[in-house]
């Protein structure tokens, strides 16, 4: 039995690996479009169809799926398209509050499914137009959601989080780890700094 990450994302590979665990990388391909307008049912339902797709063609291994959503005055932001959707989503975004949902699923063999999320509230800086326009010419928006990366050194457009700071980028490990022990999965505690005082820590036992 292996370990299966749905995704082909490097960030979502990178803090996998905090886990210490070891892991294959077989991305999901499904249609992500949806009528759901609730960040977090859709979160979750996303994050399911991606480890349920990969656990089809793998039964005899553990997969994990995630996908994080962006919610900005009950409005959902995708991945922008192309630059002035990317600096319409940065200008509606700066200086202001939103929520980051993320959802993440494990499917196994012998029935397991299960599926949960992490929400943070994220607190843009009030960056100017240049910093922005320099971000988006460097290509970074187009395969985030809502158009930015706050691991980000150069832009580091976020001034304060409320919650789970690996969840905003792509995989809550704390929340994830819950799911793998509950699946016999013997995961280790996150090696991040950023983990420790995470609040999503005391979720797990």
């Amino acid at each position: 039995m292996s370990l299966v990450l749905a995704s082909g994302s490097p960030r979502r590979r990178e803090l996998l690996a905090a886990l210490a665990l070891p892991y294959l990388v077989d991305p999901a391909d499904i249609d992500e479009s949806s009528a759901e307008l609730d960040p977090v049912v859709l979160a979750e339902i996303l994050a399911l169809s991606k480890a349920r797709e990969v656990a089809r063609r793998r039964p005899d291994d553990i997969v994990i799926g995630s996908d994080t959503v962006v919610a900005l005055d009950g409005r959902l932001l995708g991945k922008p398209s192309d630059a002035a959707e990317a600096r319409a989503m940065l200008n509606d975004l700066r200086g202001r509050a939103h929520d980051v949902v993320t959802g993440v699923a494990v499917v196994g063999p012998g029935g397991i499914e299960a599926v949960a999320h992490s929400r943070t509230v994220v607190v843009m800086r009030a960056y100017a137009d240049d910093e922005r326009d320099e971000f988006i010419a460097r290509g970074e928006p187009f395969d985030k959601a809502g158009g930015y990366a706050i691991q980000d050194v150069a832009f580091h457009p976020v001034a304060r989080i409320e919650g789970c700071e690996c969840g905003v980028m792509g995989l809550p490990l704390w929340t994830l780890r819950r799911l793998l022990i509950d699946a016999g999965v013997q995961a280790g505690v996150p090696a991040l700094d950023r983990c420790a005082g995470c609040p999503a820590r005391s979720e797990v036992p």
